[in-house]
């Protein structure tokens, strides 16, 4: 039946979310109930707050979770009730081209490309004062109670503390595999990432789990350089302590550019910086942070003439249902951490705090229990 919990709904953009009491329709075929007990409080929520990423209102938003599931609707074998899961922002269908090609992980079933902001059936499962609400990325997670499609949820070890392994839902995994999946960072290579959130600190840790020898962390906030160097960051530069621009400084730094480079804020003239910095012939650049909406990018095609490459990726270039559950048993085995990544955890209802502790850079991640 329909159940009544608390949710935070988004009505427009710019304004706080507003704790208000949801209706959640029961999973119909091929769906999953899941009563979410941590989400985290990530950029990309931000975006559409602001409205970098367009999304249509109202909306919960939230894609960065662990929880149960409470019930699941017809046809669906993966997953039962009492099963501790982490929703996917990023589907696995099994069936698409991406999904079907050893190269690629972006769903054709996502919501990211078309921003719909509904089930894949073109529904929605949320009501609140009789108003229908959207979904977000098919996940919602800023909610006691959400529905998600059977192929954008994982089953995870039943042992893993929600709290911590719900940033395998995103920001670590996106980092994480922008490292060692999207480029493939090889021990002793030289790299570089700007932008030093949870995002970035999860490519950090993924080049020193790669065997990177160097590794340069840029942030305009020096606060966050202790905690890059407790995680790996060999070398920490501010731009603004340079005249010149940092591609030039990183150029010097390493005499011919470093191996790898990774953009994780989202601005057209970092993702600029990333691709020069990186060396000329072979350097590798990664795309990680979200661009924001209608913003075009030029840049001087000889950079990629000699031989760079320019890539994005979305959600660490993991197939989301197969490398999720891989990836909260290589946390269980301490491969990684993720517990310096949390910086603060709070109640859901605190979930404008939790926002604003992001935009003034106080926090890393926030996770809303």
């Amino acid at each position: 039946q329909v159940i009544k919990c608390k949710a935070a709904v988004l009505w427009e953009a710019n304004k706080p979310f507003s704790i208000e009491e949801v209706e959640v329709a029961p999973p119909k075929a091929h769906e999953v109930r899941i009563k979410i007990m941590a989400t985290g409080v990530c950029r990309s929520d931000d975006h559409v707050v602001t409205g970098g990423l367009v999304m249509p209102f109202p909306i919960i938003l939230g894609h960065e979770a662990a929880g149960v599931v409470e019930s699941v609707g017809e046809g669906v074998t993966s997953i039962k009730p009492g099963d501790k899961v982490i929703p996917l922002f990023v589907p696995q269908c099994g069936e698409c081209n991406s999904c079907l090609s050893t190269k690629g992980n972006l769903c054709s079933k996502n919501d990211l490309s078309s921003g719909a902001g509904l089930m894949p059936d073109g529904t929605t499962r949320f009501t609140c004062k009789g108003k229908a609400i959207h979904h977000f990325m098919g996940t919602s997670t800023f909610t006691e109670y959400t529905v998600v499609h059977e192929s954008a949820v994982a089953r995870i070890d039943s042992a893993a503390p929600l709290e911590k392994v719900c940033l395998i839902g995103c920001g670590f995994s996106t980092g994480y595999g922008a490292a060692v999946q999207t480029a493939k960072v090889e021990p002793g290579s030289t790299c570089a990432v700007f932008g030093l959130g949870g995002v970035g600190l999860s490519v950090v840790i993924g080049c020193k789990v790669a065997g990177a020898s160097r590794i340069i962390a840029i942030d305009i906030n020096k606060d966050k350089f202790a905690k890059a160097k407790e995680l790996g960051a060999t070398d920490c530069v501010n731009p603004k302590d340079f005249k010149k621009p940092i591609h030039e400084v990183l150029i010097e730094m390493t005499t011919h550019g470093v191996d790898y480079s990774f953009e994780v804020i989202g601005h057209t003239e970092t993702m600029a910086a990333a691709l020069a910095c990186c060396q000329y012939n072979y350097g590798v650049s990664v795309i990680v942070g979200v661009p924001p909406a209608a913003q075009k990018i030029s840049f001087d095609p000889m950079l990629l003439f000699t031989g760079r490459t320019w890539k994005g990726s979305v959600f660490g270039g993991w197939k989301s249902k197969d490398s999720v559950p891989k990836l909260v048993a290589d946390y269980m085995k301490k491969k990684f951490v993720l517990d310096p990544l949390i910086t603060h955890t709070l109640p859901f209802t605190k979930i404008n705090e939790g926002f604003d502790l992001l935009r003034t850079g106080k926090s890393i991640r926030s996770v809303l229990v």
